[in-house]
């Protein structure tokens, strides 16, 4: 293991833990003091490495080496540096450290690699705003107007009028502005924690990835029934929202086993189910229910499948309970297949250093899939991550990102042998 880059990482990944806690876990809010703050930690981390560092007009973070003043388009290395509340360290914040190690890698030499950048993302979690990867849309011109009209997840305040406090041109971006083309980037390259179970089980501290899930979602979806007394209303003649939730989610459920059976790649969630708090007693039948609704895929058809199943199940509901479903604005990230010369690359890296580099596919989303989808060439790399993310526990080992951070240098390597 290579000591100082060792050393450098565990110094990056604790400073930014020390000012993000949040009782047990970690808290950067996307356009929020935590993020604020994180950004402040890796742009005095990148002056100690003698790094270069502006912000651009949306409040995104670029390092480089101050000698690399080449003006080829770049490849880009990026990540996010928010979180979810009470979450973990590494999700997002691993990747802006894994492309700072890169650049500090290269002082001196930065003629042996094409000319790279560093990218430290603002808004990548949904978990906020109900939207993920606002930093990265934006850049690109492709984050709709309407989601800077999106409440923050307390009712407090909109997603625009957060960006506007961190300093970004919220008016550029409501007019559709890209501050990047896609052939103003040579590619997006991305290391994150893998955030499933996969790499632990396999015992592989690295791996490329293959291609990353797209998803419709509703943040909020209301069936409204009929409120009444538990021991006065029968069986028949209820309009019970709760139970009618309860029996879409049943047979939406079935409907995700029949389509696995069938090879189809699919995952559904509702993570959020409440009634109405003032509402609450044992004795009152529920005449509201809200709940969230999320589906995932890497393939775009299966989504719209799984999607038009929902829509059925909630009308054939309606009818037979006497409910109304009501749905707020669905939102969608596009599913992204990445490139496969950079996943080469990233393969031939790991047999240089010795070690098969097995191939995995995201079931999370991320920023990689924009730029993917906005036709630039998008790999990324997963390193292992005991415990899952979005939770206090997230494990990463430093060692293991060492081990894709090598990957990423010995892939821009390759591509420089190549040009020669």
């Amino acid at each position: 293991m290579n000591t100082a880059a060792s050393s450098l990482a565990e110094r990056i990944l604790a400073d930014v833990a020390a000012i993000s806690r949040d009782g047990e876990g970690i808290t950067r809010e996307s356009y929020g003091a935590g993020e604020a703050r994180a950004m402040e930690v890796i742009e005095a981390h990148a002056a100690a490495l003698g790094l270069a560092a502006e912000r651009d007009r949306y409040q995104n973070l670029w390092l480089r080496l101050p000698e690399d003043t080449r003006s080829a388009p770049p490849v880009v290395i990026g990540s996010h540096l928010d979180s979810v509340p009470q979450g973990g360290n590494f999700d997002g914040l691993a990747g802006v450290v894994a492309g700072m190690l890169v650049l500090a890698g290269l002082r001196g030499r930065a003629a042996a690699v094409p000319p790279l950048r560093v990218l430290a993302l603002r808004g990548e979690e949904s978990a906020w705003y109900g939207k993920a990867y606002t930093g990265s849309l934006a850049l690109l011109g492709r984050l709709p107007a309407s989601a800077l009209a999106l409440r923050h997840r307390s009712g407090e305040g909109s997603l625009g009028e957060a960006m506007r406090r961190a300093g970004a041109d919220v008016d550029a971006i409501a007019r559709g502005e890209a501050l990047l083309g896609a052939g103003e980037i040579a590619a997006y390259l991305e290391l994150h924690i893998e955030q499933g179970p996969v790499m632990v089980a396999r015992g592989w501290p690295a791996a490329v990835v293959t291609g990353i899930r797209g998803n419709y979602r509703h943040n909020r979806v209301r069936c409204v029934g009929e409120t009444g007394h538990s021991g006065a209303v029968p069986r028949w003649l209820r309009k019970d929202a709760l139970l009618a939730v309860a029996e879409l989610l049943s047979r939406m459920d079935e409907h995700w086993r029949v389509l696995l059976q069938m090879g189809m790649d699919l995952v559904m969630t509702t993570g959020i189910c409440t009634t109405p708090v003032q509402s609450h007693a044992v004795s009152v039948i529920p005449g509201e229910v809200a709940f969230s609704f999320e589906l995932r895929s890497q393939d775009q058809e299966t989504l719209e499948r799984f999607y038009a199943l929902m829509q059925e199940e909630c009308r054939a509901i309606a009818r037979s309970r006497g409910v109304v479903f009501e749905f707020d604005e669905r939102l969608y990230s596009a599913p992204a297949m990445l490139d496969e010369g950079w996943i080469a690359r990233l393969e031939d890296a790991g047999r240089r250093r010795g070690a098969v580099v097995e191939r995995i596919a995201s079931g999370a989303g991320h920023d990689a899939a924009v730029f993917a989808n906005a036709g630039i060439p998008a790999a990324m790399v997963f390193v292992r991550n005991a415990h899952g993310s979005h939770n206090v526990h997230e494990a990463m080992d430093v060692a293991d990102l060492l081990e894709g951070v090598a990957l990423l240098g010995g892939a821009l390597e390759s591509v420089a042998e190549h040009a020669v």
